[in-house]
This record gives C-alpha cells, structure tokens and sequence, in this order.
C-alpha cells in the first residue's frame, strides 16, 4: 500500500504557528476542528473545503487575510477531529446544522461564509432563504462549486460517481487516492509545493468521513438552493476540470450574478493561486 504522502517539517511547523488546529465543542456534544487567524472584533470569514481536503488547505489564502478579518476554516464532519454526522447519507441540511452549532460555539453573529467545491453545498444550503442562519451570513462565495447529483434525471451519473469513488477508496486507499490528486486538482502550471499540499491534505482524510461525503455529493442539489437570500460571488479556476468553468457559471446564472474566472487556476484554486482568491474575499469585504 502507498505510504501517505509527506510534507516538509519547515510547512508543518509554519502551520502549527500560524493556523493552529483545535477542537470546538458544540452544545449537541459534538465537536469540530477548526483552524483560525487574525483579529476577534474583525469581520469574520469562515471557510469550508472540499471533498478531498480539509482546513488545512486554506493557509496560504488566509495568511493574506489575517490583519483584514477573523478566518475560520472547519474540518467537515468526519474530517479531522470533528465528530461525523450520525446518518451514514447524509444531507446538506445535516451539515448546514453542523455549522450553525459552530456559529454558535463561536460567537459569531455575521460572517462571509466561502464554501468551495463540496463546501459549497454546505453553504449554499445554509444560506438559502428558509435557513435558519441565513440571517448570520452577510455574504455567501461560492469557489468551484460543486452542483452535486441529486437532480432529478441525474440517477444514472449519480450512481456511477458513488460507485466510482467508493471503488476508488477500496482499492487504493486514502493513501493511494492522495498520491495522484495534485494531477487532477491543479493546472500542469502549479508549483511543486502546492502539490504537496494538495496531496497531504487528501491524505489526512478519513474513510468514514469520506464515504459520508460521497454520499453528500451524490445527493445533493446545489441549484435548489439558489439563489441565496444575500450578495453572493461566484468564481472558478479557468483551468478547472472537475468543476468547469460551464458548470460553473449554471451555478453563477442560477444566482444572478456573472462567473468570475480566476487565472491559471485548477480546481484547488486557493491553493495553486491564493493572492487570486484572497483578493476576491477582501473585495467581498470591502463591497
């Protein structure tokens, strides 16, 4: 079996000094890992990654932030330290539930909140018009989201994604699955080091988690979420093969607004390119 993919000591120890991991207890007993920086009283961004990631990954774009905003980016339920969620097919609702606890275990009143990929299922669904927190959230960006196939008429891609991916984690592993995620997360220009990253990240996940993600993926309808009921941004890497720049801009059309691209950018976009999308997120502070 592959070893799980390694990253320089000089990385991890800039991590753990500058966006230290800790766990959050929520008043249901659950808990959630969450990595965070910059200043309480500053607006407060809170960040949700993607299927094949984890808070981790949004260091480089929230260093960039950190004298603008309080950054908050979450393990997902199942990723990290934090507590999976208790159905074995979850819903979006189960983990926008999730995130409310956090708001609360946080103190948070007003966010942006950023969902990319996956995250972004979260988001959009906790950010809908008959949500619960939609109040809480003053604006929503959605980066590379992913539509999910739990549309009507999207039974047969839905089956062959589940049935793909769980195959995929059988056979090779969370270990083996990270090895080679950089190639299909990145544009061919992306430095090395964010393909280490990229791989180290995907190797931190755990199988439970993952599985219960898929299963998001499969079940979810972003698009009958939108449009929320705040300001909303959407962007995408111009260079984005898993989320395309045209799946993309369905999701921007179903929010009214227009698709920004982010150059030389693949789907792991604010990891190959985090001046990019950290500029979009201090835009969306500053409007």
């Amino acid at each position: 079996m592959p070893h799980a993919p390694e990253l320089a000591a000089t990385e991890l120890a800039r991590l753990d000094a500058r966006f230290a991991a800790r766990s959050v207890a929520l008043a249901d007993g659950a808990t959630v890992s969450v990595r965070e920086c910059g200043q309480q009283g500053r607006p407060a961004i809170v960040c949700l990654h993607g299927i094949g990631s984890g808070a981790a990954s949004w260091l480089e774009t929230v260093l960039l932030l950190e004298d603008q905003a309080r950054v908050i980016a979450w393990d997902a339920p199942g990723y990290g330290t934090s507590t999976p969620v208790a159905k074995a097919e979850p819903s979006a609702a189960d983990y926008a539930q999730r995130l409310a606890g956090l708001l609360d275990a946080l103190d948070i009143d007003r966010c942006v909140l950023v969902g990319h990929s996956l995250g972004a299922v979260t988001a959009a669904h906790a950010a809908r018009a008959a949500s619960p927190i939609a109040s809480r959230i003053a604006k929503l960006v959605l980066i590379s989201p992913a539509a999910g196939y739990g549309a009507p008429g999207k039974q047969e891609a839905r089956e062959r994604v589940r049935s793909q991916r769980l195959a995929t984690l059988a056979l090779e592993g969370i270990a083996g699955m990270a090895a080679q995620a950089d190639h299909r997360l990145l544009s061919a220009g992306a430095s090395e080091l964010a393909r280490q990253w990229v791989r180290w990240n995907m190797g931190r996940l755990n199988a439970t988690g993952y599985r219960q993600a898929v299963e998001l993926l499969c079940g979810a309808n972003l698009l009958a979420d939108l449009p929320p009921a705040m300001p909303v941004r959407v962007a995408c890497g111009a260079l984005d093969v898993v989320t395309t720049p045209e799946s993309c801009a369905e999701v921007a059309r179903g929010c009214g607004v227009a698709l920004q691209l982010l150059p030389d950018a693949g789907h792991a976009c604010y990891v190959e390119q985090p001046q990019a999308v950290a500029a979009l997120l201090r835009e969306t502070l500053a409007a």
